[in-house]
């Protein structure tokens, strides 16, 4: 899906790893400058650092962004994510070229579901539709019926038949609030994602007793021990929306901290509390997600390079679903 040998060998072959930066570069002006001179992009997930939300040019949830890499008319996309973000990108503009500041940022939640051997769980259940939600593969898109979001999940499901028999993939939890909110019993797909599974519900009520004012706010990915004692559950763009919104002044966050940087930005006189505390591990931190840095954003710029690259049978096959989920998602204003 990702010609991960080329890329790599791109990234050796111009020594990535010998390059010093000089200390005394503005990297902020840089970037921008390249963006004029390369007609480039970026675009940057809620839980990339600080640095890269403030340099980007759109920052959004999986919905947004996808929903940017449509209509951008930039020559060269810079994706400041994941890899299935960029692939996805990819998927949109086939012609233009799409950037990852480092390839090696994946997803936990994308390898819990390869699709190899999700084709076979597929096989077994011939009649139903195959709803996918968008942190997985290109492989695994390429096996879909219709991608979702957490921004766009219900809305998609209701769109079908209350008879139409699916299966959802790859995230059990998500799912499992899906199937509550919708009264669906979808057949799940048993991943997950290694961030949103390590909240403790322990710690999280400890956190609540010192701070009793506090609104629980949490994603969707996370169990449901944990999304039961929540105030309000949304995607991260429905998160940062409701702390806006909100008339509460202290919020305990139960999704990755990146979006924290953001929250702050619009709320600046409201408290934000991360959950599980801050601890050494930072384990409410995405390993994958935190791979970017603002210096690998500006060498990927530079040199354009790792690139994602795709044969055209797999962005055929995986456009499509993204497709109709991006036309159902205009259709309902989403």
């Amino acid at each position: 899906m990702i010609d991960i040998n080329t890329a790599k060998g791109n990234i050796e072959a111009i020594g990535f790893m010998d390059i010093d930066i000089d200390v005394n570069l503005d990297l902020f002006a840089e970037i921008e400058k390249i963006k004029k001179e390369k007609n480039a992009i970026v675009l940057a997930h809620y839980y990339q650092e600080p640095d890269i939300q403030d340099v980007a040019d759109f920052i959004g949830d999986s919905l947004g962004l996808a929903q940017q890499a449509e209509k951008t008319k930039a020559d060269i996309i810079v994706f400041a994510g994941v890899h299935f973000m960029a692939e996805t990108a990819k998927i949109l503009n086939p012609n233009k070229k799409v950037l990852l500041p480092d390839l090696k940022a994946g997803c936990s939640l994308s390898d819990s579901a390869p699709p190899d051997l999700f084709k076979l769980f597929k096989d077994k259940h011939p009649d139903h539709l195959v709803i996918t939600y968008i942190n997985c593969s290109a492989g695994m898109k390429a096996l879909s019926d219709i991608i979702c979001t957490s921004s766009n999940a219900e809305k998609i499901i209701e769109t079908l038949p209350i008879d139409q028999k699916i299966i959802f993939a790859p995230d059990k939890n998500l799912g499992a609030y899906l199937n509550k909110k919708t009264g669906r019993q979808m057949i799940l797909w048993n991943g997950a994602c290694m961030v949103h599974e390590i909240f403790s519900l322990e710690k999280i009520i400890k956190l609540k007793i010192r701070h009793p004012k506090a609104k629980v706010i949490a994603h969707p990915e996370c169990e449901e021990v944990v999304l039961r004692i929540a105030d309000y559950i949304g995607s991260t763009t429905g998160l940062l929306k409701f702390s806006i919104e909100s008339e509460a002044d202290e919020f305990i966050v139960v999704t990755e901290t990146g979006i924290l940087h953001q929250m702050q930005i619009s709320s600046p006189n409201k408290t934000f509390i991360t959950a599980p505390p801050n601890n050494s591990c930072a384990c409410n931190d995405c390993p994958h997600m935190k791979l970017n840095t603002l210096e690998k954003l500006y060498l990927c710029m530079q040199y354009e390079t790792p690139e994602i690259i795709m044969s055209d049978s797999l962005l055929i096959a995986a456009k499509k679903p993204i497709q109709r989920m991006l036309a159902i998602s205009k259709q309902y204003g989403l």
